[in-house]
């Protein structure tokens, strides 16, 4: 049996266009689960995917109109997809072209939840790397051209009304570098 599910997001994502598409797809209206978005909804709860995931049995397929209207994270749209593959439920996106009845979309979706699962358990040098961490103000990534004296000296020499290529020379940035270090320390203030 095909069953369908819309997920609708608040602004974006209506549910009469995917239902229209879902049913384009041969998907039967009756078959198609649904959930509408509400901004004031308290947690996950989506009624129509727990009674699509009640209703489907082995050798169906779930369609949807894209991958990401199985949930609201990466994470959650990966254990949705993880779930039905579990259970011999096949998974079709419209968008995607995604279709686990093939031997490639099968393959694509296992591949995508092996990464979710990575997600799920850190590595040991993952775990002591955050520990070592921790309570450390260490930023991760390239470092900062400009330290905090040298960004004080540049607002000094700018309120003086030195031009920013003669500051940035001085300094040894760039100008591009000079300008968004100091409109980064505008906007902080």
């Amino acid at each position: 049996m095909t069953l369908g599910y819309a997920r609708e997001t608040p602004g974006t994502q209506a549910l009469l266009p995917q239902i229209d598409a879902l049913t384009d797809a041969g998907v039967d209206p009756a078959r198609i689960y649904t959930d509408a978005g509400d901004r004031h909804r308290v947690g996950d709860h989506r009624p129509g995917m727990t009674a699509l995931l009640d209703y489907a049995r082995a050798g169906d397929t779930t369609v949807v109109v894209g991958i990401d209207r199985l949930g609201t994270t990466p994470h959650e749209v990966m254990a949705i997809a993880n779930e039905l593959t579990g259970r011999r439920i096949g998974l079709r996106s419209l968008r995607e072209g995604i279709d686990t009845d093939d031997p490639a979309g099968a393959m694509i979706v296992a591949v995508l939840a092996s990464f979710a699962g990575l997600d799920d358990a850190p590595g040991p040098q993952t775990l002591s790397r955050r520990v070592a961490r921790g309570s450390s103000a260490r930023t991760i990534g390239r470092p900062r051209a400009l330290d905090a004296e040298q960004i004080a000296r540049a607002e000094q020499m700018r309120a003086r009304g030195e031009s920013v290529p003669r500051i940035a020379q001085e300094l040894g940035v760039s100008r591009a570098t000079l300008y968004r270090t100091l409109a980064e320390r505008r906007s902080v203030r």
